[in-house]
């Protein structure tokens, strides 16, 4: 299944963030917990190089805490500062001001020395649907950011800031130009990041069965009830549309509802907490 999705509004998004660099201090990072490696954009090596970086591993609630613990230490052993995140609710609120204040001390004692207060600005950035904006919102605690469950929601940037001397930059989620890694393309489409309008939705489901033919396939069986997973194209969708009562007349398969019933099982956690990145894969 060949993904490309790279709209215009992801150009200029880059663009309006290479421009803001030097409004910043420092970036943070979102990436979704589910799929940690596939998140990471090369286009942002740029903005990321010369700025102190704090790295979100968001919903981690849709993960188990195994595979978030293998993350949080592949990130400490190459010295990046990461920490994990439910976007769900601000409990993290403190720890990350903090933090951000740790990363730009130097620059918060340079002002001071100078008699000045220094507020740190960072720009939040992600490939689309990690939950950027949501993750601010609960920092904020307010609806200060225009939020969705799907790819594309915020197109431009937005200010907000927070009661205690740092001011957020929300910035458009965006994806690279080309992708050059067929497998992080596709977990990204598995997570929403890719708009699934541009998807082939019967394709994407059938990758996804390809997925639990050699992952969690035990989650899988016991979804739909099947003792194993059929060979055949038409039957694995055969399989799951007589498990889920979507045949249509004269015993055919009705491909469409079924296809969309196994993207959303996946996105739904129907078939448990699943990690599609870990670092010794890498």
């Amino acid at each position: 299944m060949r993904i490309q999705w790279f709209p215009g509004h992801m150009t200029k998004a880059l663009r309006m963030m290479q421009e803001q660099l030097v409004q910043v201090d420092c970036i943070i990072y979102v990436l979704d917990s589910r799929a940690p490696f596939s998140c990471l954009n090369p286009k942002f090596d740029a903005l990321t190089g010369k700025k102190p970086v704090l790295f979100v591993l968001n919903k981690c609630d849709l993960v188990e805490r195994e595979d978030l613990e293998k993350w949080l230490k592949y990130f400490a052993l190459r010295g990046e500062k990461c920490i994990a995140a439910d976007s769900l609710n601000g409990r993290q609120r403190d720890n990350i001001v903090n933090i951000l204040k740790q990363l730009n001390a130097a620059v918060i004692e340079k002002y001071r020395l100078k008699g000045a207060k220094k507020s740190v600005r960072a720009m939040v950035v992600g490939v689309p649907n990690t939950g950027k904006s949501t993750f601010i919102n609960n920092l904020c605690g307010s609806r200060k950011t225009v939020t969705g469950n799907k790819a594309g929601v915020t197109r431009g940037k937005q200010w907000v800031s927070l009661a205690d001397g740092v001011e957020l930059l929300d910035t458009p989620g965006s994806l690279p130009p080309a992708f050059e890694d067929e497998k992080r393309a596709l977990h990204l489409a598995f997570i929403g990041s890719v708009k699934d309008d541009v998807l082939d939705i019967e394709e994407l489901a059938l990758e996804m069965i390809l997925y639990f033919e050699n992952n969690h396939t035990d989650a899988f069986l016991k979804r739909y009830s099947l003792e194993e997973i059929p060979a055949d194209t038409e039957e694995k969708f055969r399989a799951v549309a007589q498990a889920r009562g979507f045949m249509l007349s004269g015993g055919r398969v009705d491909f469409a509802r079924t296809a969309r019933a196994v993207v959303d099982d996946f996105r739904k956690q129907k078939f448990g907490k699943i990690t599609l990145d870990l670092p010794e894969e890498l």
